[in-house]
């Protein structure tokens, strides 16, 4: 992370972690890992969890493993034990607690984020923030998507969370976000309900009481479509929340 003193820049090193589950990914595989490698050596610190479980069909977790050997940097997680996308995220972060580091992020494989935006996560979190939340709306954000649906369901889902949880964030959906580890030991035993996307709405809603910041990314969604599974289970995790906020019972974690 770059801090400036004395008007000299210099890069303090900071202990952290990036989780990325790695889904299909061959095709992108090389560009992202090439682009995040350039992040961690201008930053000289960092450890990426790549993990992997069997929804994975392609040559994903043999390039992942190969690219562990030869740069230890890139720590391969295979879970076959995962049972949907948000196992896999709490798996990557099970992973980065074990390891003792002090900032964990997490992202997207495929370039849908981008590595770039690491150090401005660091810095945020760096300020006194617990939480670091990736914005695709608010001013510098933007969103590169060539189907509508997904950005009406991203854009749809922030205004329904806020109306219906009592949220203020310009950005209730995205998947880019930071935390410093004694955030994420908390929310690691927390018995979530969401089994898809929506679960990063739900992390967000149960830390709503945290000092956290917004900043801006770009994102680019190459996912042609959002399951009917997904959405329903985005629905029912939406209503319990929202159920419980009106019987006076609002689910919060500090």
């Amino acid at each position: 992370m770059f801090v400036f003193t004395n008007g000299e820049k210099y890069i303090m090193k900071v202990d952290f972690a990036v989780v990325v589950p790695m889904a299909n990914e061959q095709n992108e595989f090389y560009p992202f890992v090439s682009l995040m490698a350039e992040v961690l050596d201008m930053l000289e610190s960092g450890i990426v969890y790549l993990v992997v479980d069997t929804v994975s069909k392609d040559q994903t977790l043999n390039l992942c493993q190969a690219l562990s050997e030869k740069d230890k940097r890139f720590v391969t997680v295979w879970a076959p034990e995962n049972k949907n996308v948000v196992d896999a995220y709490i798996r990557g972060y099970k992973e980065a607690l074990a390891n003792k580091h002090k900032i964990i992020i997490e992202m997207d494989a495929g370039l849908s984020h981008d590595p770039r935006a690491i150090p401005m996560f660091l810095r945020v979190l760096h300020e006194g923030n617990d939480c670091a939340f990736g914005s695709r709306f608010i001013n510098g954000g933007s969103i590169q998507d060539s189907n509508w649906k997904r950005t009406f369901f991203s854009k749809m889902g922030t205004l329904l969370s806020n109306v219906l949880l009592g949220s203020n964030m310009r950005d209730m959906t995205s998947g880019y976000q930071g935390f410093h580890a004694e955030i994420v030991e908390k929310f690691v035993e927390y018995e979530l309900l969401s089994k898809a996307h929506f679960y990063q709405t739900e992390i967000r809603y149960l830390l709503r009481k945290t000092r956290y910041a917004e900043i801006p990314i770009h994102y680019r969604a190459p996912s042609p479509s959002i399951s009917r599974k997904a959405v329903t289970n985005s629905l029912s995790v939406l209503l319990h929340y929202f159920y419980l906020r009106i019987k006076g019972r609002p689910a919060i974690i500090r």
